[in-house]
């Protein structure tokens, strides 16, 4: 693959793709994308009544685990940032006028906290659109980021941001694509032991991330880049998620020919053997993005049980990529959850294994699933998926999604 193959999959000058879009404003573009008939009007239909349910957790079977996230604060060296993620919300606050102090608020429980999507296209207005607030509210919002996750999360996440703008750029669709194209909400009151958080979302790029007496949950977490890399400009070599394609790839390498063949639940990236569905029109074939809240995912594949050592830290090798975006406490402490149910992990693949093919991978357990997947073409021309377009999703399945099940054991702990 060539530095920038990406570019041979740009659309003409002039093609409709891109020449209807040109100057409309995310509120214009809105109700463009929500006509009816349209392919995006249809995954908005499908999409929008799902975050009005009654939030329960992805599971495997339906069956919630209510032992699968028993909580506590945080042991020594586990803590969560909380001191400067408090101070980072409330200067973010300060910078905001009534107005943006209320539209940014929400409870700490609020439904609104699962509006949050990946495409280009708005579906919630939650909270405040970031490239419409002034430079000191932008440069405060991503602050918090920052305090919140680790160095290589903060730039992973702004990656996906600075990418987003360069696609823009690109493709001549600044005013959809831009590097503040993104919603940030609050969620709670910034506390150093009640429960809070905050959320951002939009193109490739959604973070939700919430405290409570030093436990940190960082999940549902999107990171998706089209393309995967940034040639020109001052960001130059920015390129996202060849860490998690060559770890996955060699955790497949570590597995017996046995093992490849069961953990490969379908040789093709679209297969004849596939269930209707299986390959959605807009999420291809991730199964935990976003409005899959209280998704059913069976377990598939190999079973982390059955491997060697070699194959079996290979696995976490993935995890701890996947979990890089937290900071070294609450890192440590997830991957400490993760082993702990390492017996009960699954690993399944879809599509080759061999050096630039394109594929799909899911390590699943009752407290952690990751995905990862190439996906075909949205503002680039190709039809068939191609290694420089990824989407990665990390859940916390099993009810601590947006940290939901700590917030509840915290409240009950409190009211006896």
């Amino acid at each position: 693959m060539s530095a920038a193959e990406f570019r041979q999959y740009l659309f003409p000058p002039g093609h409709p793709r891109i020449a209807g879009l040109k100057g409309m404003d995310p509120y214009a573009y809105r109700e463009f994308a929500r006509r009816a008939g349209t392919f995006t009007g249809g995954l908005i239909e499908g999409w929008r009544p799902l975050h009005l349910n009654e939030f329960r957790g992805v599971t495997e079977d339906g069956t919630l685990r209510a032992d699968a996230h028993p909580f506590a604060p945080a042991r020594p060296g586990e803590e969560a940032p909380v001191t400067a993620m408090a101070g980072a919300a409330r200067e973010l606050l300060d910078a905001l006028d009534e107005d943006g102090r209320h539209r940014i608020r929400h409870a700490v429980d609020a439904a609104e906290w699962q509006t949050w999507a990946n495409p280009e296209f708005m579906q919630f207005d939650t909270g405040l659109r970031l490239e419409f607030q002034s430079p000191e509210v932008r440069a405060r919002a991503l602050a918090l980021m920052a305090a919140s996750l680790s160095p290589q999360g903060y730039e992973l996440a702004h990656g996906m941001m600075l990418v987003n703008g360069f696609l823009g750029e690109v493709v001549g669709l600044e005013t959809l694509l831009n590097e503040f194209s993104y919603h940030f909400a609050l969620y709670g009151e910034p506390d150093l032991t009640a429960p809070w958080g905050w959320q951002l979302f939009g193109h490739h790029c959604a973070v939700s991330c919430l405290v409570v007496e030093g436990r940190m949950v960082l999940s549902p977490l999107f990171l998706g880049a089209e393309p995967n890399e940034i040639d020109t400009g001052p960001h130059a070599g920015l390129r996202a998620f060849t860490e998690r394609i060559s770890l996955g790839t060699a955790l497949m390498a570590a597995l017996t020919p046995d093992q490849r063949r069961t953990a490969t639940v379908y040789r093709e990236m679209v297969d004849d053997a596939m269930p209707p569905g299986r390959v959605h029109p807009g999420d291809e074939r991730h199964l935990a993005g976003a409005f899959q809240d209280n998704r059913v995912i069976p377990f598939e594949g190999v079973c982390a049980g059955e491997l060697s050592s070699e194959a079996r830290e290979a696995v976490m090798a993935v995890v701890e990529q996947f979990v890089l975006p937290l900071p070294a406490g609450p890192r440590a402490a997830r991957l400490r959850e993760v082993r702990e149910h390492l017996d009960e992990t699954w690993f399944s693949w879809i599509g080759g294994h061999r050096p630039g093919d394109v594929f799909y991978y899911r390590v699943q357990s009752p407290v952690l699933i990751a995905e990862l997947d190439h996906h075909c073409g949205v503002f680039l021309d190709h039809d068939t998926p191609r290694p420089f377009h990824v989407h990665t999703v990390l859940r916390t399945p099993h009810g601590n999604d947006y940290g939901r099940a700590y917030v509840r054991q915290w409240r009950r702990d409190r009211s006896r």
